[in-house]
């Protein structure tokens, strides 16, 4: 069993496939180490355990009612968004790949772009999980410690369902602009709904990518639009791209960058992620841009993204806005390692706060001075997984010490 990329092989030796909860319960009760597998977007052993176990043989039952649809953990935001079409519901925002799970996205703070637009797991208003004693408890936005258990990394059960907030639903309409001046880019992020700046680090940014709720910018200054639909890795066929050339569509067919049906980003590739203070900005690009040369031997796409603050305890934005910096990498593991050293020691100063479910190296203690929650989130942990099942090496490593 390898992830989606197919740059990590699991170890396990045992792969469950419950077909009920109480099926789940038992295992979970009787299993030394158990970790839950999502739709394997995550590029480390985040997932891994002696034991895995796998949903997708739960029940699928979509429930909706008074602004919220809740739905299965392991249901792919994709399929989520046909149920909601049907009764012209939207989410606030989706990731650029319409085939995570929403229980893998929202354990990790997986996010989509746009200054006013909080990551995946702030559409949370309730979950239900499997702990490890066996037990089905559930949780509430606004119920003590509830901001700890939404970015929970899977270190608190399995989560079998799902509560999330929606609205009516809106179309996007979006636009691509080539070859914007590098001074110009820090300004762009609050010109539309949801704007990516894609770059290879060279004398300008390659690509930006506004998705609009109603018209997108017909000009940028210093950028000319896209002649055609583009793909954003150079030279790769747009074809499994989302639609666009400023014609709109439904929200969930404009706001990933990736179609449902079709292989996303290159497939064979190692992602990593860092987040700064939006404050920031103008400096951490300074400091990457002057990595630019050793970057660029290694990188497919660099991708720029602004996220809104939050009050998740785990979650990259907790307390502050932030701008993202997405590296899609080659398969090229040691040279990404040391490229992903460079980057880390770069944006020292800013305090990086890594994307939980990418490639990073920082150790849990760097990690607990940039999370000032995450004591009460390990008390948490202790609460409610007191024999340690799912705790992995990867915990150890990154977070929990």
């Amino acid at each position: 069993m390898r992830n989606w990329a197919g740059t990590y092989e699991y170890r396990a030796g045992t792969v469950h496939r419950p077909a009920s909860v109480e099926e789940l319960q038992e295992i979970v009760a009787r299993s030394p180490r158990v970790r839950v597998l999502g739709s394997r977007h995550s590029f480390t052993d985040i997932g891994d355990s002696a034991e895995l176990v796998e949903l997708d043989g739960l029940p699928g039952e979509v429930e909706i009612s008074g602004g919220t649809v809740t739905v299965p953990g392991h249901m792919r935001y994709g399929d989520l968004a046909e149920r909601l079409h049907a009764e012209d519901l939207a989410l606030h925002n989706l990731g650029s790949l319409p085939h995570i799970s929403i229980a893998g996205a929202i354990a990790t703070a997986t996010h989509g772009s746009g200054n006013g637009n909080g990551n995946l797991a702030t559409e949370v208003a309730g979950l239900e999980l499997i702990i490890s004693a066996g037990e089905r408890i559930t949780a509430r936005r606004g119920d003590p410690d509830f901001d700890g258990m939404v970015v929970a990394l899977g270190a608190l059960g399995a989560v079998t369902r799902v509560t999330l907030d929606v609205e009516p639903a809106y179309e996007i309409s979006q636009r691509v602009f080539e070859g914007l001046p590098w001074e110009a880019v820090p300004e762009v992020f609050g010109a539309a709904y949801s704007v990516s700046v894609f770059t290879s680090w060279g004398d300008a940014a390659d690509q930006v990518w506004f998705k609009a709720r109603g018209e997108p910018p017909q000009e940028l200054a210093g950028a000319r639009p896209a002649a055609a639909d583009v793909h954003p890795l150079p030279g790769m066929d747009p074809v499994n791209c989302t639609r666009q050339q400023g014609v709109p569509g439904r929200w969930s067919d404009r706001l990933p960058h990736f179609q449902m049906g079709f292989t996303p980003s290159a497939g064979e590739e190692i992602q990593s992620e860092y987040h700064v203070a939006r404050a920031d900005a103008v400096e951490a690009i300074d400091a990457l841009r002057a990595l630019g040369d050793a970057i660029r031997p290694a990188l497919q796409i660099t991708e720029l993204r602004t996220v809104a603050a939050d009050d998740l305890w785990l979650s990259p934005q907790y307390g502050q806005d932030t701008l993202g910096f997405h590296f899609t990498w080659k398969r090229e593991p040691e040279l990404v390692t040391r490229l992903n050293a460079a980057i880390e020691l770069a944006l020292g100063p800013f305090a990086p706060r890594p994307h939980w479910g990418k490639l990073f190296l920082a150790g849990a203690a760097t990690i607990a001075d940039r999370y000032e929650r995450l004591p009460d989130f390990a008390r948490l942990v202790e609460r409610l997984d007191p024999r340690g099942a799912f705790r992995n090496d990867w915990l150890e490593r990154h977070v929990l010490g």
